[in-house]
């Protein structure tokens, strides 16, 4: 049983789905894949015929023995809990999967010894195979494993000082809304789901025995957090009845084909049992387990505060970016450059064109709506983005219950083998007033998650690979095409909308840089006041926001903005080298083609694709 970091959502979910890999096996560098052929028969063209066709079976066999172990690893991976399973397969069956093998991961210490052992088979058996044998898209498979399990052992030892809980982004606050996304195929769907949230009081007492070591071991959250985490926790403790949970689990109850009104009667009683008897409790749980361990917690400040704080931060980015930067320093430096990039760009728009600055509260999309936004950005993303095939979408609204506990939108990762059907959830709340719908909905949907999801799992037919996930990857590619969105035939004044999109830079830079400020710098929150006063004339309360979402949520933000900066990168460079050669649909069809991977796999397949673009060959 090998263990990774499988994507079920694109609400950073990371917290949820096989929380346990957080321990890595040892690393063995490889060489870099070459461009080549499908097959590795190329390898020996100067032997002669018999040599040529024993090298043939000999790739051939081997290429089979490693399709073998990633359907294998496939199969092991997807069905390890049942949420994953659900939200990741929508018929299991075909690939020979009748029941996962548990509910909920697990923080138990066993578990993650367990994790970290597996890893380390994971890896034992990667090192077996010979790439020169493999072909091309199995090497990049290879690479991508490799360079995954490399990130992963930076944390062994440091498993205690992996947050589940978080206020946006923690398992309290995602897994209701999976739950309320639990699409109802047929009756086992129905049960399994009622299993789900009857078992949710045992998964949160899980994790609060994994908080009780933190606390033992000097590695709790700080009161000021764990007041914000049960803050969330509260918007949860529903009014019996008519809420939520009850509205959407009626909803998909009716569209089960099949049930007699007496077996709906059934299970909308069993439903309101468990709502009672443990999604209530289990909230509760959390609640008076968090309140116990208020004041363990003496760390106020970043990552970095806890005594190996500032190594477990640096495995936090390259999970999270999977830059191609070598050093945390390295990347800093990185940062405020394209930061600073963007803030020159909007000074020197401003002075050009004074008069932007009295327009820039009155400007308007000329779509405002959710749908017609969608369709005017399939329509723009025609010229400069690879085709997608037909598929659907559904936008739907954050119940209010949990407005103030998300995002002001997400995209729900559809199942791999029904990749046409979408959904995207839109936040309502006031304080996402302010948020430019257009090109939210261009990050979430198209040309962003949704078309990104979509391109891929038609394009690459490698299961192993739809499981994993990189968030520099999968963000960064989203952020770009936000900021690109400001800049399309959308109806704004060309000039506004450069001035957004270099805003949007500069602002989501910042985010950045004061996350590594904050948790690797150790940067204090009167010197966050004083940077921010000094360069950008912040109120008091906005400090205080900024460093509590740095500290909630390290390498949160540098999943999005890095991933971005990575890609525009790339794209700078190719301009710059091919002139008027450059073909922006074949760099970002090279982006999309290359799917869910870290920048340090990418940038060197970047390096043999930009020669062929030079080359003329197009590949």
């Amino acid at each position: 049983m090998h263990k990774l970091r499988i994507k079920t959502t694109s609400i950073i979910l990371a917290a949820l789905v096989l929380c346990c890999a957080v321990l890595g096996g040892c690393q063995v560098k490889r060489p870099a894949a070459p461009s080549s052929p499908e097959t590795a028969s190329g390898a020996a063209g100067t032997e002669s015929t018999g040599s040529q066709e024993q090298v043939n079976a000999q790739a051939l066999k081997e290429q089979e023995r490693f399709q073998k172990e990633m359907e294998e690893l496939f199969c092991s991976e997807i069905s390890e809990t049942q949420v994953n399973m659900h939200f990741m397969l929508k018929d299991p069956s075909r690939f020979g999967i009748s029941k996962a093998k548990n509910l909920y991961p697990s923080l138990a210490p066993e578990k993650l010894e367990e994790a970290r052992q597996s890893q380390q088979e994971l890896q034992e058996l990667l090192d077996t195979f010979d790439p020169a044998l493999l072909t091309e898209s199995q090497r990049l498979t290879l690479q991508i494993l490799d360079s995954y399990l490399a990130t992963e052992k930076r944390t062994q030892g440091l498993e205690l000082y992996y947050q589940p809980l978080a206020v946006t982004i923690g398992v309290q606050a995602q897994l209701p809304i999976l739950l309320a996304e639990y699409e109802f195929r047929g009756k086992q769907d129905v049960e399994e789901y009622l299993e789900l949230v009857a078992g949710i009081d045992e998964y949160y007492q899980d994790i609060m025995d994994f908080e009780k070591r933190k606390a033992e071991a000097g590695l709790m959250m700080s009161d000021r957090t764990i007041d914000h985490v049960i803050e969330s926790c509260e918007s949860f403790l529903l009014v019996p009845g008519d809420n939520f949970m009850t509205q959407t689990f009626d909803t998909r109850l009716e569209q089960v084909a099949g049930l007699t009104e007496e077996e709906k009667a059934g299970y909308r009683q069993l439903h309101a049992q468990a709502l009672e008897q443990h999604f209530l409790p289990a909230y509760q749980l959390l609640i008076d387990g968090l309140t116990a361990l208020k004041g363990t917690g003496t760390n106020e400040g970043g990552q970095c505060g806890y005594p190996r704080g500032k190594e477990y931060y640096e495995y936090q980015v390259y999970a999270a970016t999977g830059t191609s930067c070598p050093s945390v320093d390295e990347l800093l430096k990185d940062v405020e450059r394209t930061m600073e990039d963007g803030l020159i760009s909007t000074s020197l728009l401003l002075r050009k064109y004074p008069e932007l600055i009295h327009e820039v509260d009155s400007y308007a999309f000329r779509q405002t709506e959710p749908e017609g936004i969608m369709e005017e950005l399939k329509t723009l993303t025609q010229e400069d983005y690879p085709a997608l095939p037909a598929c659907s979408y559904t936008f739907k609204m954050v119940p209010k219950a949990l407005e103030l506990s998300l995002s002001p939108a997400f995209y729900l990762v559809s199942p791999l083998d029904d990749y046409e059907n979408n959904t995207i959830y839109i936040n309502g709340n006031p304080q996402f007033a302010g948020n430019d719908l257009y090109t939210v909905i261009a990050h979430e949907g198209y040309p962003g998650h949704l078309y990104q999801n979509v391109y891929f799992n038609t394009q690459n037919h490698d299961n192993v690979r739809k499981l994993i996930s990189f968030p520099g990857y999968s963000e960064g590619w989203a952020t770009y095409v936000e900021r690109e969105s400001y800049i399309m035939d959308n109806g704004l004044r060309p000039e506004m909308g450069q001035l957004l999109a270099d805003n949007y830079i500069a602002a989501l830079g910042l985010h950045a840089c004061l996350d590594i400020y904050i948790n690797y710098k150790g940067w204090t929150r009167d010197q966050v006041k004083e940077y921010l006063q000094r360069y950008y004339n912040q109120p008091d309360s906005a400090v205080e926001s900024l460093y509590d979402a740095m500290v909630e949520n390290p390498a949160n933000y540098l999943s999005y903005f890095v991933g971005c900066m990575e890609i525009r990168n790339m794209r700078e460079e190719a301009e710059g080298r091919l002139g008027e050669r450059f073909n922006l649909k074949e760099f970002h069809k090279f982006i999309l083609d290359m799917g869910d991977a870290p920048f340090d796999v990418i940038r060197g397949y970047f390096g043999e694709w930009l020669k062929g673009q030079e080359m003329g060959s197009g590949k």
